[in-house]
């Protein structure tokens, strides 16, 4: 289990002049009347790292990136570049790039003139300036819709105009507050490609807000996990999404299925735990002993059909709700006791049929922690789910509404 608020090793070398070394947030803080809505951040970011802020609504990742930009005083703690402390400066002396998640831009505007707007605020000559926003609508493939006004764009190209905006000035630090939410989902897709492909190619370092975790974990080099205004947890991708802390984590990294149930025994790094009418062993978490514990199961780890002779975590279950999806299905289905259980599958299987299905003990993750919320009898919810869960609230989320 890692937890690292500093990087994990070498980032790519900064790519422009100005670029720093690495960003520190020092126990940062920030109050709303009585409400401590940010609570003691610390994290160290390289320069050329993307880092992703995840959590649902009220977790605090919006005010933190808000905090950065200095469109929030902080209530405690210090923000770094380098040794320079910024945190004290108002935002259009910090030079960051910004970018909103309704795109901001001046609609009596050109597409050439909203870019070139911080540049004309900074007073860049103006053949530097031009040349300058004609690179950065090149970057963004948007150099034959210069003339046009923002009204005549498509949503991804706003946003585009808008990504060019806070990258023509060469910041040290771009800071993207849920730029893609505003999309349908195709537009989505292309715009995360993208948004990786001008990072890549420019060496930025940026700081990416979202709810989404198939879009954190497709963008970032790190994750960082809030709730309430803490940090769950800091690590690479492929760490959170193997290794959740606990099991709000797990919820975000797609294991949709959170049981609480005992631990009655274990052995070898494995626990076994019991209720909902049904018996379960997985890989015990830090401090798993005898006692209430939350497991936790993804949908697409669940295998359908007559179980084999040595099959592991074997449990019956009822079929209540089948959605097509290509390739599988998305089911729930119902335990002896009547919770429900999320799970995918490319066996075909019929409302009202009662099947077998296991799950490999390696694939099931206890955590001494039983705050997760059992998810409850119900329909299955809005959203075409995938392999991380999204498009699906989590038990783990709705505990945090």
């Amino acid at each position: 289990m890692t937890d690292r608020t500093s990087p994990p090793g070498p980032v790519r070398a900064p790519a422009r002049e100005g670029q720093f070394t690495h960003l520190r947030l020092d126990k940062v803080s920030r109050r709303f009347g009585d409400k401590l809505v940010l609570d003691g951040l610390d994290l160290r970011i390289a320069g050329g790292e993307f880092v992703a802020l995840l959590g649902p609504s009220g977790c605090g990742k919006s005010t933190a990136l808000n905090c950065l930009a200095g469109l929030l005083p902080l209530s405690g703690g210090g923000i770094w570049l380098d040794e320079r402390r910024v945190d004290t400066l108002p935002p259009e002396r910090r030079g960051f790039g910004m970018v909103f998640q309704n795109y901001a831009l001046f609609p009596h505007m050109s597409v050439r003139r909203n870019v070139g707007f911080g540049l004309r605020m900074r007073g860049i000559a103006r053949q530097e300036a031009r040349a300058r926003v004609d690179e950065a609508l090149r970057l963004v493939q948007l150099a034959p819709y210069a003339d046009r006004l923002p009204g005549q764009l498509s949503g991804g190209q706003q946003q585009r105009v808008a990504i060019a905006r806070a990258i023509v000035i060469e910041p040290p630090l771009v800071l993207m507050d849920e730029p893609l939410s505003n999309l349908d989902a195709a537009l989505r897709l292309d715009m995360r490609t993208e948004i990786r492909r001008l990072h890549q190619s420019l060496g930025l370092t940026t700081v990416y807000v979202t709810h989404d975790q198939e879009e954190a974990l497709s963008l970032a080099d790190r994750l960082v996990v809030l709730r309430e205004g803490v940090v769950q947890q800091v690590g690479t991708p492929e760490e959170l999404y193997r290794s959740p802390a606990n099991p709000y984590v797990a919820g975000f990294m797609g294991y949709r299925n959170l049981f609480a149930m005992t631990v009655t025994g274990g052995e070898g790094g494995h626990a076994t735990a019991r209720g909902l009418g049904i018996e379960l062993t997985g890989v015990a978490g830090e401090g798993v002993g005898s006692g209430p514990a939350t497991v936790a199961i993804r949908p697409e780890d669940f295998l359908v059909g007559e179980p084999p002779a040595d099959a592991e975590n074997v449990i019956e279950v009822g079929v209540e709700v089948v959605e097509y999806h290509g390739r599988e299905l998305a089911v729930q289905a119902r335990l002896p006791e009547g919770q429900a259980l999320r799970l995918r599958t490319s066996t075909r299987v019929e409302r009202g049929e009662t099947v077998r299905v296991w799950v490999p003990k390696d694939r099931v993750l206890i955590f001494a922690d039983a705050t997760a919320i059992s998810p409850q009898p119900g329909p299955p919810q809005s959203g075409a789910p995938d392999a991380t869960g999204s498009g699906q609230e989590t038990a783990a989320e709705a505990s945090a509404s």
